[in-house]
């Protein structure tokens, strides 16, 4: 996944992490290398504490140079025509796929769309072009890319809030610290949400207490349903280009190819 496009990335956050704002001052000063890590974590984990924060799953976190070189070069994923994104990200096997998952999970697909208003080819887009339907959402822990990308300076005031966000979804118990892996940039579950948008917009569709977007089916589904409209998605709406919709694909990912891509996968599956 490229990460650096994602619409769930440059959205602004505006609530708060564990009943406190979420503007908290830097623990220490960021860096653009490893030397300083050490002592920005440890601040870090002092000034969270301070908030109430558990902070035990950064127990044994190092400074992650895979994620800050991927970070670097992200506009390669983007690269070539659009027929070629689609060949790496939905080619003719996921069209296939998707359709028979639109079968097998009809029930499930009509109900999100009576209480989302989200057309079944759409999520079915977005789940296909994240993870494969849910068979590469990674197995990395989400702390140490999370706390990496929030020392690093590029981004660092919103990467501390995203760290604060899944330090939050362990402590109150919604994922356990061991569960909440994924691909490698610390986004959870089979449509890659970051921890602020798991708290903001996951849902428990399966009603068994638990918003799980790592296992449940109807929870990953219903919970992109939620985002997408809570970014106004409009009722069963067109979603190509020039239609009523298209532009919320820009709030999913910011990469005009990836939407252009979404949006003639979606089409595909319906056809």
């Amino acid at each position: 996944m490229a990460f650096i496009a994602k619409g769930k990335i440059f959205a602004a956050a505006a609530f708060a992490v564990l009943g406190l704002a979420t503007g908290s001052a830097h623990a220490a000063q960021c860096g653009n290398d490893s030397s300083g890590f050490a002592a920005w974590l440890e601040s870090y984990k002092a000034e969270a504490r301070a908030r109430g924060i558990d902070t035990s799953p950064l127990a044994g976190v190092k400074y992650d140079t895979g994620v800050i070189k991927i970070d670097r070069n992200q506009k390669g994923a983007f690269k070539g025509t659009l027929d070629q994104f689609m060949a790496r990200r939905a080619p003719a096997s996921y069209v296939k796929k998707a359709k028979g998952l639109m079968k097998t999970h009809a029930a499930t697909f009509a109900k999100i769309q009576q209480h989302y208003g989200v057309q079944p080819e759409v999520l079915l887009a977005i789940w296909g072009m994240e993870t494969g339907f849910g068979a590469n959402s990674g197995n990395r822990s989400v702390f140490q890319p999370l706390a990496t990308l929030a020392y690093d300076c590029r981004r660092s005031a919103f990467f501390t809030h995203e760290l604060d966000a899944a330090l939050e979804i362990a402590q109150k118990g919604y994922i356990t610290a061991d569960q909440m892996r994924g691909a490698g940039f610390g986004e959870l579950g089979q449509t890659q949400f970051l921890p602020s948008k798991y708290l903001q917009y996951a849902v428990d569709f399966d009603g068994n207490g638990r918003r799980d977007l790592i296992h449940s089916t109807g929870d990953v589904l219903a919970s992109t349903a939620n985002f997408l409209k809570g970014h106004g998605w409009q009722a069963g709406g067109g979603y190509g280009p020039g239609e009523v919709n298209y532009a919320i694909w820009n709030e999913w990912n910011r990469a005009t190819i990836y939407q252009q891509a979404l949006s003639r996968f979606a089409t595909l599956i319906a056809n």
